[in-house]
């Protein structure tokens, strides 16, 4: 499978994808305590700092993300595509 389709080893944030490796890397709870499923970019004292938005509007701000830190639009494209419907968040349940 390419490298780009896989998901990251460890927990990633449930929301847009970033692996989770340091303790500064998890938002936070409404009681200031660590979430263990979200990262500081998306959760913050118990919400999401974007919320209302749309998956498709996620994956379009992930890609542009992806790209200023260096990775080719098609393949930063593909990766979102294929991991962020599949997070917690964005799972149709």
């Amino acid at each position: 499978m390419d490298q780009a389709m896989e998901f990251p080893k460890g927990p990633i944030c449930q929301s847009c994808g970033m692996p989770l490796q340091k303790d500064t890397d998890f938002g936070t709870d409404a009681d200031r305590s660590k979430n263990k499923e979200y990262c500081f970019h998306c959760f913050k004292d118990g919400k999401f700092l974007d919320e209302g938005i749309t998956l498709k509007e996620k994956i379009e701000k992930n890609v542009e993300f992806a790209i200023k830190m260096g990775m080719p639009e098609d393949a930063a494209r593909k990766m979102c595509e294929n991991i962020l419907p599949k997070l917690k968040r964005w799972r149709k349940e």
